[in-house]
């Protein structure tokens, strides 16, 4: 038997031991069912409308957001790549995780930067570094990337100082390139700190930055002729930023692409743009509209749980969603084990978690809802794993598997490959079933 079919038959006997589900086992949901393919895009990337999205490219085997981190992604199989956006001096938006760039920029080495070194707040949050909006993209054009957690991925610092910030027009180009083939391939950008760029954040000499990143990515689409939209989704953990995307930036552009609701910690985050109107005493109705009536209410104790409820999900679809981004440990809660325990054999104990068997109701409501769901971030090092409920080690293929038999329609992974071969198995396993 070739070594390929025996993993395929393995896999399959793993999902049934642990009950993982597959389309068939909500065959008799017809409701669930007939909403998610009326509000799958035609024609949709990936395979069989399940895809897999290079988290900042693929960061687990290069510097993440970079133009080579995102080329490896694609070639290994990457359906979309995810490019983080935050804005330079001179307004064009650049792929950075953070609009701080100590931590994955040579910026520290720069002396000739040392007095753009500062303090400040972002999204309630105090940090000291260099900031992209201190920057010209000249300048930043003079900066290398460097590995962002470098004692989780070593080898990935041999790439230090190779690779240049791109412009997200740099990252289109490139998508553009490597779709000659006949392969399309897309791109899933994030505005980050969308409220901080706007209204509240000052560049170092005291000037407000007064930046709409909505704004500047769709006259980046739209200069890039980049809108088709089954090649784009554009994500924000904000709500505001993406109900203005909706109701008056896109049109205003002539366009209408798919956007995704990020969601941080359910219960432990806060939405920064709503913290900050309320706090600001803002027209919450004229900002949100019907979402604060559906939410059951927005004030200062209003957490990302708020909008995880049925009749929130079923008006953000309504209104202006096509899908949502939960982090993973909301969506399947772990637990913390008393020891850690060294899963994969290397002399390290870092495995430290372990999954309760529950799955928040918020995946069947976002599902009937007919709103797709990508969760986010795989990570195949064994710090970011779990074990089963069962007490058996989780790779990050099983993790895969256990979300597309739960039903989503892809995440984020930092190890494109694995997302891929992942869904290879699960496809394979799902065919085999109905034979």
């Amino acid at each position: 038997m070739p070594a390929f079919t025996r993993l395929f038959r393995s896999a399959a006997a793993t999902l049934l031991a642990f009950g993982i589900a597959t389309p068939a086992a909500f065959a008799d949901d017809a409701a669930m069912s007939a909403s998610a393919d009326r509000h799958r895009p035609s024609d949709p990337l990936g395979r069989q409308g399940l895809i897999v999205i290079g988290h900042r490219g693929a960061s687990g085997y290069r510097p993440e957001h970079t133009l080579e981190s995102y080329r490896l992604a694609i070639r290994q199989g990457a359906d979309f790549i995810e490019p983080d956006l935050v804005a330079t001096k001179d307004g064009v938006l650049v792929a950075r995780h953070e609009n701080e760039i100590s931590g994955t920029t040579d910026v520290a080495s720069h002396p000739e930067f040392a007095n753009r070194r500062a303090t400040k707040t972002i999204d309630g949050l105090t940090m000291t570094g260099w900031f992209t909006e201190d920057f010209t993209l000249a300048e930043l054009k003079t900066l290398r990337a460097k590995e962002r957690i470098p004692a989780i991925r070593p080898g990935n610092t041999r790439f230090d100082g190779l690779y240049p910030i791109p412009t997200l027009a740099e990252v289109i180009a490139l998508v553009k390139r490597e779709s000659r083939s006949g392969r399309r391939i897309g791109i899933y950008p994030e505005t980050k700190h969308p409220t901080y760029f706007a209204r509240e954040g000052r560049r170092i000499d005291g000037a407000p930055i007064h930046a709409s990143l909505g704004a500047k990515l769709v006259e980046t689409l739209v200069a890039e002729g980049f809108t088709d939209p089954r090649r784009v989704y554009i994500q924000s953990f904000e709500f505001e930023n993406l109900i203005e995307l909706k109701k008056s930036l896109m049109p205003a552009a002539g366009i209408d692409l798919p956007l995704v609701q990020l969601y941080d910690d359910l219960q432990g985050a806060a939405p920064y743009d709503v913290a900050y109107n309320v706090a600001h005493g803002a027209n919450l109705a004229a900002l949100y509209g019907g979402l604060v009536q559906a939410a059951g209410g927005l004030d200062a104790d209003t957490r990302y749980g708020t909008f995880a409820t049925e009749p929130a999900l079923t008006w953000m679809r309504a209104n202006y969603a096509s899908g949502v981004g939960p982090w993973k440990g909301s969506l399947l809660p772990r637990t913390t084990l008393d020891a850690t325990v060294d899963a994969n054999g290397d002399g390290k104990a870092e495995l430290a978690a372990q999954g309760t068997g529950l799955v928040h109701p918020m995946l069947g409501w976002a599902l009937k809802a007919g709103l797709q769901v990508h969760p986010y971030t795989l990570r195949a090092e064994e710090t970011y794993l779990a074990q089963t409920p069962g007490g058996m080690p989780q790779s990050v293929v099983a993790e895969a598997l256990q979300l597309y038999g739960l039903g989503v329609q892809g995440f984020f992974i930092d190890q494109p490959d694995q997302g891929v071969l992942a869904r290879e198995i699960f496809l394979e396993v799902n065919r085999l079933r109905e034979r």
